[in-house]
């Protein structure tokens, strides 16, 4: 049985590349150490920088061969905003993997749809990278993806390796075009109806800002999706990351023990879905 002191203490790893996203998102590669077990796709790690403080993000690359786990950061807190100062080279402290991840299992022989909004792509990026991996083992991969400016989309040097993935279909919008964008505007939950979606044989993978998974789950569910073809990634408050702090409990769960991913029949039984 692993000791509760142990998966509370932050291990020195090391950063072995950083890179720049957008103006205020960078991608962190972090070699972790041989005891440690590698995340799955939408698990979260707890990573610590010495005399600031730590903060839960969540897994957006990982490199099994090699032991890398990418975390992609946007500097909003009073923490994350020191990793700006985070460079190639340097120890920061890591503890994880926590919390449940995507159940791509129940993708298997289906049709796979990722909505995503703004930061909400990087937990997804890695349930991209193993559809492409294992490509046989399910139908269309769908990726719906917004920023609210073309300079916010991240990742965008990887978004025709996503279209070459076998039976892919990769969707853009912006709800700010500037002079360069040619293409949808407007927010995600408007291109919905415009895909060819089969409700009957299709799950789908919601992380984004709140409102947008709320909107998003509405009209996945009139177009006639059921509660149990609907996955998020709720990832507020979290803060120990175990289940002590009550930091991020939502009624009787917690959203660092028992999620962050949730189907969303749960999220309207337990969480009471006006909260997100």
């Amino acid at each position: 049985m692993v000791k509760l002191s142990s998966m509370l203490t932050p291990r020195p790893s090391l950063v072995v590349g950083v890179r720049v996203e957008t103006s205020n998102v960078r991608t962190y590669y972090v070699k972790l150490p041989e005891d440690v077990n590698l995340p799955k796709p939408g698990q979260f790690d707890l990573l610590y920088i010495h005399g600031v403080g730590e903060v839960p993000i969540s897994v957006s690359d990982i490199y099994y061969d090699k032991r890398i786990v990418a975390h992609t950061v946007r500097f909003v807190g009073s923490v994350t905003k020191t990793f700006a100062y985070i460079r190639e080279g340097d120890i920061i402290g890591f503890r994880g993997p926590y919390g449940n991840g995507w159940p791509l299992y129940l993708c298997e022989g289906k049709d796979l749809v990722i909505i995503a909004g703004g930061i909400g792509l990087p937990p997804l990026r890695p349930v991209i990278r193993e559809v492409a991996r294992n490509r046989a083992k399910y139908n269309k991969l769908i990726i719906v993806y917004g920023a609210r400016n073309p300079k916010e989309l991240i990742y965008r040097y990887e978004y025709v390796d996503y279209e070459s993935i076998p039976n892919t279909e990769l969707y853009l919008t912006v709800d700010a075009p500037d002079e360069t964008w040619r293409g949808n505007v407007g927010v995600v939950t408007a291109l919905l109806p415009k895909i060819n979606l089969r409700p009957d044989n299709s799950i789908a993978f919601i992380c984004g800002p709140e409102i947008m998974m709320k909107y998003a789950v509405k009209e996945l569910l009139n177009m006639g999706f059921k509660g149990n073809q609907i996955f998020l990634s709720l990832e507020r408050r979290m803060r120990c990351g175990v289940g002590l702090c009550g930091h991020c409990q939502m009624g009787p769960y917690f959203i660092c023990k028992h999620g962050p991913v949730f189907p969303f029949w749960f999220i309207d039984r337990y969480f009471w879905v006006d909260q997100i």
